[in-house]
């Protein structure tokens, strides 16, 4: 059988998905980016340099849990949780943004601006940047500030100049924008650290290379501890980055089923979601922020309100490396709505004494919904993309809300 490939062309086409869809302006700032990113990528000091990071200082390898409570309480599958939620900082953000700041100082920029949803990608730029000495911008829209209020104040903190985003549904979207316009402007100086496997290329190829390490360590630890591979992975996915990071480096192994789960909001009818792959009312190809993949949009190319009670899906398209996957057959994509990620948060909450993230309850809420599809032979490894310390007065904000509804229609 022949070997399986996703990575893209010379243009960063992952097949008909990915490119460079951007303005005159952002060309010149992107092939210099490029063409630094494949020196680095293949340079022995650079890729030591960022193993030393990424072991002294965000704390990897993280380890891979063997979830003997939900294990034992669903009856199916072996359930291995990849415990991301532990590296420095409280999630994978921080493998990619440790790789990106060390790639801005090995091309003499000064300056480090990012975007951020649930504030993970923001808080783990900014604490790259404070390492290394080195000014940092955050653009955030004003919605998810509300929601994320703590690691704003993180990001602060560290300090990182966070600015808040008015325009549009004031989400992630808007402020990946800002972030862009930033970078036309000030791109002599200035690093762009994008925190997703999307966008213009290379941004797409490089997160996930920075990401692939979740993977690569999960490979190692699962066939350590159960003698086998995985029959199934399984990770939540908005942009996509930690869902890609640990699917990658089991592309070729075909017997490993690969499960992406994105957020179904309120539900793909009710049109207010991110189910960019939801089979009615989903996702059409299409072309945003420099990518070309799964987009919501409508009729006339306008993209759609979207909604999630998670900040960092709550997102419109989605990288172009899982559209190629989709199309391909090589990954199965799902979603889970608003109740059911709660209800995920709650449940790994109660089994296993972790707090997981809203984004990472996705997950598990399809397996604690659908535990009935594994079976006694099955190994399953979830990847707890993120720590939910951020996300408990949200919750608690989304139960009120549901119980003060309940008691009205009562």
């Amino acid at each position: 059988m022949s070997k399986l490939s996703t990575d893209p062309d010379r243009r960063g086409h992952f097949g008909p998905y990915g490119g460079m869809y951007v303005p005159e302006t952002l060309m010149f700032p992107l092939e210099e980016l490029t063409r630094e990113y494949f020196r680095a990528r293949r340079d022995p000091a650079f890729r030591k340099q960022l193993l030393y990071y990424l072991r002294e200082y965000v704390g990897r390898p993280t380890p891979l849990y063997f979830a003997e409570r939900m294990t034992q309480e669903l009856g199916t599958a072996r359930f291995y949780l990849k415990r991301e939620d532990l590296c420095h900082t409280g999630a994978h953000k921080i493998n990619n943004s440790m790789g990106q700041v060390l790639l801005a100082r090995r091309m003499g920029k000064e300056r480090i601006i990012a975007e951020t949803g649930a504030g993970q990608h923001g808080v783990a730029t900014a604490t790259a940047a404070a390492m290394f000495g080195m000014e940092c911008v955050i653009y955030m829209g004003e919605m998810d500030m509300q929601r994320q209020a703590l690691n704003v104040f993180r990001m602060q903190s560290l300090g990182a100049t966070v600015v808040g985003v008015t325009a549009g549904q004031r989400t992630l979207k808007e402020a990946i924008s800002e972030a862009m316009r930033d970078w036309v402007t000030n791109v002599r100086h200035t690093h762009y650290v994008l925190g997703s496997a999307l966008g213009a290329h290379p941004y797409p190829l490089m997160v996930r290379d920075f990401q692939s390490v979740i993977g690569r360590e999960a490979r190692r630890q699962i066939l350590k501890k159960e003698g086998r591979l995985p029959t199934h992975l399984i990770a939540c996915v908005g942009g996509g980055s930690n869902a890609i990071g640990l699917f990658h480096p089991f592309l070729n192994d075909r017997e490993v089923k690969m499960i992406g789960v994105e957020a179904g909001g309120f539900g793909p009818k009710s049109g207010l979601h991110a189910a960019r792959f939801a089979t009615r009312n989903g996702g059409k190809v299409g072309i945003l922020q420099g990518t070309k993949t799964f987009v919501l949009q409508d009729r006339d190319g306008q993209i759609k309100l979207t909604h999630s009670v998670s900040a960092g899906l709550d997102y419109a398209a989605v990288g172009p490396e899982h559209s190629l996957l989709r199309d391909m057959g090589r990954a199965e994509y799902t979603y889970v709505n608003d109740t059911d990620a709660v209800f995920g948060f709650d449940r790994l909450c109660q089994l296993e004494g972790i707090l997981p993230a809203l984004e990472t309850a996705h997950a598990f809420a399809y397996v604690f919904r659908n535990a009935r599809r594994f079976g006694k032979d099955d190994l399953v490894v979830m990847n707890l993309s993120g720590r939910g310390d951020k996300d408990v007065q949200q919750v608690a904000a989304w139960k009120a809300e549901q119980a003060t509804k309940s008691r009205k229609a009562g």
